[in-house]
Parts: C-alpha cells; structure tokens; sequence
C-alpha cells in the first residue's frame, strides 16, 4: 500500500519566505528560507520516479512493491546540507537518477569544480578548504574521493575504447612513481603510448600500470593494441630499453622503430666523465645531423677513432643500435624532425608531472591511474590541430608505405 505523503504547503512557505526576508533571515544554507522547498522538490521527483519504476515492474509482470524509505544527507550550493527521504522497493532494483544512490552532491556545478581542481594536483585537503572559502559549505576529504572515484567507470571505458586501424607515429614511453601498498611505499610503472593517427592529431591511446618498466610488459601492452584494433603501426619511437624492439617486431612486424636520440646521448654520457662531456656531444651532432644513414655511419666511425679507446662503451652503444638509430634518415627534414625523439610524449609527460609533483606516494594504485588520467584530458583539450606540415607529411608517407596507408581511410591531406 502506498504510503501518504504531506503535500508541500506553498503558500505558508510562500508566506513564511517573505516574512523572514522582512527579518533579514539568509536565504541559503540548510536553516536558509529555501531549504525547505528544495527538500520538497527533491522528495517528490524521487517519489515519481519510484511510481514509474514500480508501474514498470508490474507491466512487465515482476512482482515488487514499495519497503518503506531511507534518509540520507546531501549538499548543495544553496541550500547547505539538507536531509531528503527516498522511497524503496522490495526487489531492491530502483535506482534513483534525480539523487543516486551514493550521490552526496546534487550539483554537477560543484562536482565539476571539484575535479578540475583534482585533475590540476590540489590534494583534498586543500579542495576541501577551497569549497568551504568560496561555498560556506564543509566537503570531507572522503567525500572529495567518491566525487573523483565517478570517474573511474569514464577511465575505464576511455582506456579499453576501439582504436584506429592504422597509426602513422606511435610515441611510446614510460613513468615512474611511488605507491603505498600494505604498509609500504613501492614503486609503480606507468606505460602511456601516444599515437599521432590519419589525421595528424595526437591520441593518447593507451595509458597501463606495472610495478616496473620492461620489454616483457610491453610486450602485453602492444597485444593489447592489436586487440584493441590497431592493425599497423608504420613507425614506433621508443627509448633505449633493451629487448623493447624486438617486443615491437613480435607484435608488429613491419612497423619501423626509431630509437630517441635524445636518450642515446644521456646513455652515452653515462660513461664519460664531466670533464669530457661537452667535447663528445659536439662530436656526436655530426653522427646525428649527416645528410643520410652512409654519411651518418662514417661520422660515427669517426667518433670511434677519436674516442673508443678511451670511452670505448660510448661508441659501441652506438654501432650496436645503428639500425634502430639511423630509420629517421629514410625520411625528409619534415618527418624526421617528428620521429627522431620522444619528445612528442615527453612534453606530454612534463605537464602531467607538473600535476603529480606534489603527491609523493599515491594511497594506491587507482588513485595514480585517475590523477593520471585527469591530467592527460585536461591538457589533451589543446590537441585539436594536427601536428606542423601534416599534409606534406603524410604525402610523403604514401610514398613510402603505400598500401599500408588504406587509402580507402578519411586522410586529411590540407594545412597543418
């Protein structure tokens, strides 16, 4: 039987508002003029809403029924924290939309402000202070969480979404952080793979987690593309770490690694002294800034001459990974400047950084991933260009690759 409910006395309210703006009562708060009325409104969209849920069960011949009411406690900008009532069901399968179930805030308003100060690496102390300067409203540092948690069905899809068939440049790297796990503080891997598609716009198409970086795990992250869609990956721009070629060859065999020059050279001051340094990077440029890969190979040569006795592990680091070092010589000034370092996905890395730097130890592994995550779609935001010379780019592209390119493919071949 359906429970009565007290209507909602508008015109005492009506006459009870006026009299207390003659008093110069507020008008916001939980004891504010209006906290009645939302409280009204609030409780009768609940009840229609279970009136429709439970007509629906009985057209589609379940047998459910009203259970008495639950209370709870939301906040809202206007009104502060206000008590509403909500009607059950036997079957327990109503689920409210106007105030969900775990719902505390019943502004999207707040809610949003909420993670954009997450997502720029203010802790939930100082958002918490943040609301009650500019809100008059307390928001504990547990409910700041379950406000950021509702992101996490959103991540979740975002990270196992279908991708494109085919990838001209993919960017591939890693970071490190710390996480507190059972007492302890341990460290954490994050894979984040950038591709630059058809288009020429920068896609942030994978972002995975393991306690550590190698060339086995990312061996998994790239099954893990292939599975998500991706067919061919034309060029794959990685750092130095070893095996990690040959776990791009097992998955995609025809894809062109380029090795980053920028990492090669941190890897080959590693075993020159300071003394020294600046001498072997100015001789080193040459190697790297030749006409092509013939040229490219004799001033490296050279280099050996001048220094492998002396730093002979600086120069083998070299020759050992020439053909991974020298793929961005196939191509013109326009696409080699692209490729030849990691930079793409570093720059990327530096502004999430610049978010996580205050963080420490994160209290787990879901709280990295969703920061993380937050970071990267706010500044992806600005990703609405393709890169610079993407029309010549990808001419020449075709060029090289032919068929592999699936003409058939939406290309933008204008500006950029």
């Amino acid at each position: 039987m359906k429970e009565k409910k007290e209507g909602f006395d508008f015109e005492q309210f009506k006459a009870e508002a006026m009299q207390g703006l003659y008093e110069g009562k507020k008008m916001s708060g939980s004891d504010g003029l209006f906290a009645p009325m939302l409280k009204h409104l609030l409780e009768a969209m609940l009840e229609a809403e279970l009136d429709n849920h439970l007509a629906e069960s009985k057209a589609s011949g379940a047998s459910n029924r009203r259970n008495g009411k639950t209370s709870k406690k939301v906040r809202s900008l206007q009104s502060g924290l206000v008590e509403i009532e909500t009607g059950r069901d036997r079957a327990g399968t109503f689920e409210p939309q106007v105030v969900a179930k775990r719902q505390l805030i019943i502004t999207e308003e707040l809610e949003d402000k909420v993670l954009a100060m997450y997502a720029r690496g203010m802790s939930t102390r100082n958002i918490s202070d943040y609301v009650a300067e500019m809100y008059a409203m307390e928001i504990s540092a547990t409910q700041i969480s379950h406000i950021t948690d509702k992101i996490v069905p959103v991540m979740n899809e975002w990270r196992n979404r279908p991708l494109d068939a085919v990838y001209p440049f993919v960017f591939l790297d890693c970071m490190h952080y710390k996480v507190r796990e059972n007492g302890a503080v341990e460290s954490r891997a994050i894979y984040n793979i950038m591709g630059i598609n058809m288009q020429g716009k920068k896609d942030l198409i994978g972002i995975y987690l393991s306690e550590n970086e190698g060339a086995k795990f990312w061996l998994s992250v790239l099954a893990d593309l292939r599975q998500r869609g991706v067919e061919d990956i034309l060029i794959a721009c990685i750092d130095g770490l070893k095996g990690f070629p040959e776990a791009i060859a097992a998955v995609f065999p025809q894809t062109r690694v380029q090795l980053c020059i920028v990492h090669q050279i941190r890897t080959t001051l590693r075993y020159v002294p300071d003394k020294d340094r600046k001498a072997v990077v100015a001789d080193l440029k040459p190697v790297y800034k030749a006409n092509n890969a013939e040229q490219g190979y004799e001033k490296l040569l050279e280099f050996e001459d001048k220094w492998g006795k002396k730093y002979p592990l600086a120069a083998k680091c070299w020759i050992d990974n020439w053909t991974n070092l020298s793929a961005f010589f196939e191509f013109l000034p326009e696409i080699r400047k692209t490729i030849y370092t990691t930079n793409a996905i570093e720059g990327m890395h530096r502004q999430i950084r610049k978010v996580t730097k205050t963080k420490g130890a994160f209290t787990s592994d879901q709280a990295l991933l969703k920061l993380v995550y937050l970071a990267f779609r706010d500044l992806s935001k600005k990703w609405t260009m393709p890169i610079h010379n993407w029309g010549l780019t990808i001419s020449q592209l075709y060029i090289k690759f032919g068929e592999r390119l699936k003409p058939e493919s939406h290309i933008f071949l204008g500006g950029g």
